[in-house]
């Protein structure tokens, strides 16, 4: 992007405040925010929530490191978590609420949505892979998860895009400001 995505604004906020603002108001439990590039700049934007906020110095390593900084901090008697992405201010508190029914429905170990029979985020993992994520490493994410839990795992339907759009070019970013003056005239559409 060549600049620090998080920080770009968007609804009168940044585009992390907004994510951040959407996990509030959704029944989840704890929120933790792990930063890593820029955390300095990005950390004063979040003083005002209900957040744990924690730096993940390796972030460089790769995207399992956050998840395994982030994971230190979650509370001892944590069922599952739900790993939201920075970059996706559209995923909403109806999105999030729908995953976390689908995992108390079912029992699954991960719960994953999908939009037009394409997975996306964010991706619940139940107590029972906390061991597996952290023993993951490099930039993978949590994603060879998906293949040993294969049997087990639960894909939702949403009828939201939002799962699947997120930030990562300056296209991205101008996509999402014109979505969003289409919200504003009445057009609705990802």
């Amino acid at each position: 992007m060549g600049v620090t995505k998080q920080l770009l604004p968007f609804r009168g906020a940044t585009i992390l405040e907004c994510v951040v603002s959407n996990a509030l108001a959704s029944p989840l439990q704890q929120i933790i925010v792990v930063l890593g590039h820029q955390a300095e700049a990005i950390a004063p934007k979040l003083n005002n929530n209900d957040v744990t906020v924690v730096n993940n110095p390796n972030y460089r390593l790769g995207q399992s490191t956050s998840l395994k900084a982030g994971m230190q901090k979650l509370a001892a008697d944590a069922e599952a978590i739900l790993f939201l992405l920075g970059d996706q201010p559209l995923v909403t508190p109806a999105i999030i609420e729908l995953i976390l029914s689908a995992y108390r429905d079912s029992g699954s170990p991960i719960v994953l949505p999908s939009f037009a029979g394409r997975r996306g985020n964010p991706v619940l993992f139940s107590k029972e892979t906390f061991s597996r994520i952290e023993a993951l490493s490099d930039d993978c994410g949590a994603r060879p998860l998906f293949v040993e839990y294969a049997a087990r795992l639960l894909t939702v339907p949403v009828e939201n895009p939002a799962i699947h759009f997120d930030i990562d070019t300056p296209e991205d970013y101008q996509r999402l400001l014109q979505l969003e003056r289409s919200d504003a005239a009445g057009k609705n559409a990802i």
